[in-house]
């Protein structure tokens, strides 16, 4: 199984079949007690990851850092292209050409659709999409599935309502067609300028589901098994008037919650600015924050595979 890992790039969930991806959950249960500093490990000493941050991140890119130093790594790279060459006009293809030569693996986050494949055409390493405009964000779905299994068991069966911005959110696209791949039941809430594109609803049917689709959140809460939050993302709205329309259209509080699952978990790949009610934080539902937690040991795990340290 490793022997398909090593030096493998990861732009998108469907480079991945699902026996790769439980291969990788598996190995970040193991990685946990070294996540949370119980245990050491020198694993990627001598190796180092190369971080670069087109766009602003707090959980993904600090995740990726925490993820190679628990494992005895080092990381080099920028946060914001203002203090870089990137400043001065470099392209993105000279720029991983560089970087390619200072480091064994690259984390590259791009406000374009596309970036990261094209990144993994100039690197002769390993290219990880942490993120590239609103196509995909495989990292963040494995993190995302671990999560549910650890919570649920399983993932298959579950009925996973995600809510919020469908068409330009990168974490639903990756989440929802791994979803389909284990066999959850997915219902899609969002305003129709904001539901989920036909290609990943084509793509989701190819994979035997058809989803629920609506723009009500109150007519599926009581149905849910998981409940997926994004934000509506304003950065990637061609027109500020349409932003307003849509933004603050669904919030999740105490009284959304009223008639629910009792074994409901709320998830949010974060940052939240207004969709859950800070009161929700202190139920039981909430998982948001084990959920950014997880990212460190599935991508420690997903490291040590690529790098060649796992099996």
């Amino acid at each position: 199984m490793s022997a398909g890992f090593k030096g493998m790039d990861v732009v998108s969930i469907r480079d991945f079949s699902r026996e790769q991806i439980e291969h990788v959950l598996k190995l970040a249960e193991k990685m946990v007690p070294i996540a949370k500093g119980e245990e050491r490990s020198v694993l990627l000493e001598g190796h180092v990851l190369g971080s670069l941050f087109y766009e602003p991140s707090t959980r993904t890119r600090l995740s990726f850092d925490a993820a190679m130093t628990r494992l005895g790594g080092r990381v080099l790279g920028f946060d914001q292209p203002a203090g870089a060459s990137v400043a001065k006009g470099e392209t993105l293809a000279d720029t991983i050409r560089m970087v390619d030569s200072y480091s064994d693996v690259i984390v590259l986050r791009h406000p374009q659709e596309g970036a990261a494949r094209l990144a993994a055409h100039f690197a002769s390493r390993p290219i990880i999409n942490a993120g590239d405009g609103a196509g995909q964000h495989p990292t963040q779905t494995m993190l995302d599935l671990f999560t549910i299994r650890k919570e649920k068991k399983k993932v298959e069966g579950n009925n996973v309502v995600i809510v919020g911005d469908l068409k330009y959110g990168r974490t639903v696209h990756s989440l929802s067609e791994a979803l389909a791949m284990f066999g959850a039941d997915l219902t899609f809430v969002a305003p129709p300028s904001l539901q989920i594109p036909k290609e990943h609803l084509k793509q989701i049917e190819s994979l035997g589901r058809k989803p629920r689709i609506s723009g009500s959140l109150e007519e599926v809460i009581k149905d849910a098994d998981v409940l997926y939050v994004t934000r509506i993302q304003k950065e990637r709205f061609p027109d500020p008037a349409e932003y307003q329309k849509v933004a603050g259209m669904y919030r999740i509080d105490l009284p959304m919650l009223k008639d629910v699952k009792r074994d409901l978990m709320i998830m949010h790949p974060l940052p939240r600015v207004g969709e859950i009610s800070s009161e929700v934080d202190a139920t039981e539902h909430a998982k948001y924050f084990d959920q950014a937690f997880n990212g460190v040991p599935v991508r420690m795990a997903l490291l040590g595979l690529i790098l060649g340290g796992l099996k």
